[in-house]
């Protein structure tokens, strides 16, 4: 990929989007490629391909798997991930943009972890709608989904940043559709119940006034 601004840009948005949901999974699909040199990366991007970054993402990505797709327990591991995910793809992004000119590098890390908050957050909120259903199979069937996107996003864009972009914005969208969707569909019950329940107290304590 030739290394216009646009272009990495556009890797940014993408891997940003790819790092919201996976962040081990993007970093050492990332990694992998510059270890390999399989597509041409921004060179602040080399230092991705060390050992001891693939490792330690490797196994962080295999326990990710395991531990995101155990309802109940995902909804504590991807808030606790916000610590990680967002920073993370902002030092990306940062040094991904190191090519660029200061004030364009600031921006591009600012995209990054906008792009990753919003990512990050439609997937908890999607999982905090999903986690209640007793079967366990949508929250496995939706958490592979998540890592198979990151790893093919990311791939994806190295190679059409541009068309990754695009698609990593329309998937937020409809992301963010979706989660407002299913909360709300949660919250109804809720406040039908929790109203039912005020009134029934308030009606054993008027005749007791």
């Amino acid at each position: 990929m030739s290394f216009s601004p646009a272009n990495i840009t556009a890797l940014v948005i993408a891997a940003s989007f790819a790092a919201g949901l996976n962040i081990y999974a993007t970093v050492f699909t990332l990694g992998i490629l510059a270890r390999t040199q399989w597509v041409s990366l921004p060179p602040g991007l080399d230092s991705l391909g060390h050992t001891w970054v693939l490792v330690v993402c490797g196994i962080m990505f295999a326990i990710e798997f395991v531990a995101d797709k155990i309802p109940g327990f995902d909804m504590i591991w991807n808030a606790l991930h916000t610590i990680v995910r967002v920073p993370i793809a902002a030092l990306v992004a940062y040094h991904a943009s190191s090519q660029l000119t200061p004030q364009m590098q600031v921006l591009a890390t600012a995209i990054g972890a906008a792009v990753a908050l919003a990512a990050h957050g439609s997937k908890t909120a999607l999982r905090a709608a999903v986690t209640p259903s007793p079967e366990p199979i949508s929250n496995i069937a939706l958490s592979s989904t998540e890592d198979v996107a990151a790893v093919g996003l990311t791939w994806f864009a190295t190679h059409h940043p541009v068309i990754a972009a695009s698609f990593a914005l329309i998937l937020l969208g409809g992301a963010a559709i979706a989660a407002r969707a299913l909360l709300r569909a949660i919250q109804k019950p809720l406040r039908r119940f929790f109203g039912t329940d005020e009134k029934e107290k308030r009606a054993s304590v008027e005749p007791l006034a």
